[in-house]
């Protein structure tokens, strides 16, 4: 049976019926079930002795009440306790242990359903998989979880970037000088096309002369031929 969620997580069912409501949690779990995401890329790359962030989030489709978050590393959990635990929607999570190297940052404790930690001064042992788990009794106790690969390097490689500046560069290059084809092609056309309009005016023009003088000597021509009376 599902009982009405509420108003602070009441994300996919709308209805009171118990038939409806049923029907909304079956498309639900179809479509948005519990799922546990690290981000675009699964791996991360840090400092030697740097702090790093290990992102986490969660989305769930019918909100989720007291549940529970591991994270693991390398198949082993930090500690024999839940690591964050997450009361309500409208309530920040907590860590339920004490560990020196692990925080919840500002972004997890401002952010609904964020559990990143903050990894402190990592150094290379830090290196392998973590392994970010999401329990939520509300889904019928649903589990998902995500891997994230952390690498601890002694220094970070600059990215070079000389190929694709040559390829956007070329790329450019060719699309410039298209362009500039284009124009002195319609340049040439319009100029032709003046020049054209320009000659037939002065045909018209000389036709024009040609038919008027032809006129004129045909009436002297008949002038002078007319008999004297």
């Amino acid at each position: 049976m599902v009982h009405p969620a509420q108003h602070w997580d009441w994300t996919c069912l709308r209805t009171n019926t118990l038939s409806l409501s049923w029907a909304g949690f079956r498309l639900c779990s179809v479509a948005l079930a519990l799922e546990v995401t690290v981000g675009k890329t699964n791996v991360v790359t840090a400092l030697n002795g740097t702090d790093v962030l290990l992102p986490c989030t969660f989305t769930t489709c019918i909100g989720f009440e007291n549940a529970l978050f591991w994270w693991f590393y390398n198949g082993t959990k930090f500690d024999t306790e839940w690591l964050i635990k997450y009361t309500k929607k409208t309530t920040n999570p907590i860590l339920t242990f004490s560990h020196p190297r692990v925080e919840l940052p500002e972004l997890t404790l401002g952010k609904e359903n964020n559990i990143s930690i903050l990894l402190l001064s990592v150094d290379f042992s830090d290196s392998g998989q973590y392994f970010c788990k999401v329990k939520n009794p509300k889904e019928m106790n649903a589990q998902h979880n995500a891997t994230l690969i952390l690498n601890v390097v002694h220094e970070l490689v600059k990215v070079d970037n000389t190929l694709t500046i040559i390829i956007v560069s070329a790329v450019g290059g060719f699309f410039g000088f298209l362009i500039l084809v284009l124009l002195i092609k319609k340049c040439v056309l319009f100029i032709i096309k003046k020049t054209q309009e320009k000659k037939k005016e002065c045909l018209v023009s000389s036709s024009g002369n040609d038919n008027t003088e032809n006129g004129l000597a045909g009436s002297k021509a008949e002038q002078k031929s007319a008999p004297k009376a």
